[in-house]
């Protein structure tokens, strides 16, 4: 029999706020407060981009000393307590750390470069080590006091979803005994302009699975969850994780990628369809996404399901995406957090797509009805078809 794992405990800073109570409240209320328009990102342009509103702490050392490893400080400090009592219970040595990202201190990156460019001179402090890729794992695991393995995943918009398949794997194989698991991403205008040049930035706010969609809304974010045997307030169930290949950056136009995932966390968690009470999807905004994404959802679940893209309150947070919307499965499934047991809403104009699947899109109050599945599925795709599913449901009150 396959050991049960609980997500015992969230750390989560968004757009929609920081800390548990505000997030879920903002969350429930369809709050698009974080949304900001920045004319310091784009060349040449104004953007709508999702923001996290908040004092971040110090990082130290110098190579730590990025935004985004201070945000995920943030997120890692209100885990602190729980994560100190797997410390006790199990040893430093035998907690992971597997977190996903996509931009690292790449901001930080490119401020230096562009004042060396016009001084001669690097930024007093400055460490590349902030924008490689791993120094997210390695802060995190310094900041908490961890020995254990730790190490970043970066595979595009599904990395902080994959990470908990990572994680996953560490304990069952026996490598380690729990997990900080999750992910963080800042904005930068590198990957700002990197969209923009392919044309995949919405002028405003975005739009998921309406006709009238133009492109993605950029946000930034982080969480952190710890991941370890038994019962909690919400247990992982299952995850899928699939690659189709199929473009460097556009999705097969079917969905086949998403919807093998999909069924493949449903499996891995031993649970039908049907089973499934809310999805949340990756519901980017873009022509290609939101096409092929409305057809896997209908090839595995029909469109009777309950779904809602909760981008248009935060923005696509990209590498921490995977985590923060799994953060949002389970806030929806705590009774602490939640307790009228309301959906996550989808903030559109209501305009369907012509010649593809309707979706049963969640609106502002919709609640779970009574004697619902305690079980949700959220999604991520990454280019080149890098794909996962996570499987959350409600274990023990906290």
């Amino acid at each position: 029999m396959r050991q049960s794992l609980a997500l015992t405990a969230l750390g989560i800073a968004t757009p929609l706020g920081c800390g548990k109570p505000v997030t879920a409240a903002n969350l429930f209320a369809g709050s698009q407060a974080g949304l900001v328009e920045r004319y310091d990102l784009v060349f040449g342009r104004k953007v709508t981009v999702g923001v996290v509103d908040a004092e971040l702490p110090p990082a130290r050392p110098a190579d730590s000393a990025c935004r985004n490893n201070r945000l995920m400080q943030l997120v890692l400090d209100e885990i602190a307590e729980p994560v100190a009592e797997a410390v006790w219970r199990f040893g430093p040595d035998r907690i992971a750390v597997v977190l996903g990202t996509s931009t690292s201190g790449i901001a930080e990156g490119g401020a230096a470069v562009e004042l060396h460019h016009r001084t001669g001179a690097w930024p007093e402090g400055f460490s590349y080590r902030q924008q490689e890729l791993g120094n997210l794992a390695e802060h995190a695991a310094r900041h908490l006091g961890l020995t254990g393995p730790a190490y970043t995943v970066a595979t595009a918009c599904s990395s902080s979803a994959k990470a908990f398949a990572s994680a996953r794997r560490l304990i069952r194989c026996g490598l380690a005994d729990a997990a900080v698991v999750g992910g963080a991403d800042t904005l930068c205008r590198l990957t700002l302009n990197g969209f923009n040049a392919i044309e995949a930035l919405s002028p405003t706010r975005c739009n998921p699975f309406s006709r009238n969609r133009d492109g993605i809304t950029i946000g930034e974010g982080a969480a952190a969850f710890l991941l370890q045997p038994g019962d909690g307030p919400v247990r992982l169930l299952g995850i899928g994780e699939s690659s189709d290949a199929y473009h460097v950056s556009a999705p097969a136009p079917d969905g086949t990628g998403a919807a093998a995932a999909m069924r493949q966390a449903l499996a891995d968690a031993g649970l039908s369809p049907d089973e499934i009470c809310y999805v949340n999807l990756h519901g980017t905004g873009t022509l290609l996404n939101d096409s092929m994404e409305s057809q896997a959802m209908a090839s595995v679940f029909g469109v009777s399901v309950p779904a809602s893209s909760t981008k248009p309150m935060t923005g696509h947070m990209l590498g921490a995406a995977g985590a923060c919307e799994a953060a949002f499965l389970w806030l929806t499934l705590s009774p602490t957090h939640n307790p009228d047991g309301l959906l996550p809403p989808h903030l559109w104009d209501g305009a369907v797509m012509p010649d593809l699947p309707s979706l049963n899109l969640v609106a502002i109050g919709d609640r779970l009805p009574a004697g619902a599945p305690a079980a949700m599925l959220s999604s991520s795709f990454a280019f080149a078809g890098s794909n996962a599913a996570l499987v959350l449901g409600r274990g023990r009150a906290p």
